[in-house]
């Protein structure tokens, strides 16, 4: 058995981060904004900046996987596991991300997709000097699981959770939205060796935004504060990890089915 797990090792091919892209594509983003995200994460992983981080790892390499999320069982596979090394291999996946539309789904479930996010690293065929969840919403978690649960579980296997929380307030409904989305991420999404996030205030920031994280999270450095400001990890939570479960609920009692 030990002979069979090291030649499964060595066989992985080597990778300087295994990246997996998170994208929130819940009813509350308009079909203007889900077009926003997929070609502000096109504009960024082609951006000069971004591809010379890549190319200036220890393995000159990474391994990419992109997906996009609503419902505690709403997940897509947009880009699978895919080796980005160069500038061609960052344009073939941003070739991937606008060869079919985005589609919406109901509810928001970051439990859900930091689970699905789970079970894509546990078959990654990749091995990673680091490997990193960076996720986007807009709202709190109001489906599945808790999401310090689900947290907990993936910064346990020693994975890093990034985000990237969208407070533009300019989607179909603001019903089940928290004014302060930033520190709920900080509190409750966010977690790991030099996690951080970088909020969102406008749709103009955020091709920026991807940008400046996706250098920060592949060069491995600890981030400098910027604008878009960036938020560290918080050692003491401030923010109700349940809020948005709880938000729904209170939904139901008014409007029972």
């Amino acid at each position: 058995m030990a002979l069979l797990l090291s030649a499964k090792g060595q066989a992985q091919e080597a990778v300087d981060v295994e990246l997996i892209l998170a994208v929130d594509v819940s009813l509350s983003m308009s079909p203007g904004e889900l077009e926003i995200q997929r070609r502000g994460y096109a504009e960024a992983l082609t951006h000069e900046s971004v591809v010379q981080a890549i190319e200036d790892g220890i393995n000159g390499r990474i391994a990419l996987s992109y997906f996009e999320w609503a419902g505690d069982f709403s997940q897509r596979i947009v880009v699978p596991w895919t080796v980005v090394a160069s500038a061609e291999d960052a344009a073939r996946v941003a070739e991937m991300l606008s060869a079919t539309p985005p589609r919406s789904a109901r509810r928001t479930s970051i439990s859900g997709a930091i689970s699905f996010a789970a079970d894509l690293f546990a078959e990654s065929s990749f091995n990673g000097l680091r490997r990193v969840l960076d996720i986007s919403g807009d709202g709190p978690n109001n489906q599945g699981p808790p999401v310090e649960e689900a947290r907990d579980s993936l910064l346990a296997a020693g994975v890093t959770i990034n985000g990237l929380p969208l407070m533009t307030n300019e989607g179909f409904s603001s019903n089940y939205d928290v004014a302060d989305l930033d520190l709920y991420y900080a509190d409750c999404v966010i977690g790991g060796p030099g996690a951080f996030m970088i909020p969102v205030n406008a749709w103009e920031q955020f091709s920026e935004a991807v940008r400046r994280k996706l250098v920060i999270e592949l060069a491995g450095k600890e981030p400098a504060q910027m604008q878009p400001s960036i938020v560290l990890a918080q050692a003491e939570q401030r923010r109700d990890c349940m809020i948005g479960e709880k938000m729904w609920q209170d939904r139901n009692r008014m409007w029972p089915q």
